[in-house]
């Protein structure tokens, strides 16, 4: 397997053990990842999604760390900003808005 060109995790607020409870667990992030996975599909991008442990960034969950770019993008709660966000990795940039600095 190649290492794809964009490795997509997703803050699932999963705790050492195994129950999922945190800001973003309670934002909806795990709704979000079948959505996330269609977008990679649809748009033939070469990317991989993973649920994640809590990231420890819960003052701007639900939280989304695109590797290896190193973004990390906050208050992402909802399709629209997944499409802001994909549409920006597409196109190179980055989407400010929701960027967690």
């Amino acid at each position: 397997m190649n290492k794809p060109a964009f490795h997509i995790f997703v803050c699932a607020s999963f705790r050492a053990g195994g129950e999922s409870k945190g800001v973003c667990h309670k934002k909806g992030s795990v709704a979000l990842l079948p959505y996330i996975e269609s977008e990679i599909l649809d748009r033939g991008m070469d990317a991989q999604i993973t649920s994640t442990g809590c990231m420890k960034a819960c003052d701007h969950g639900p939280v989304m760390v695109v590797q290896p770019q190193g973004l990390w993008y906050g208050r992402v709660d909802n399709e629209d900003v997944v499409d802001a966000i994909m549409d920006a990795l597409e196109a190179g940039e980055i989407v400010q808005d929701y960027l967690i600095e």
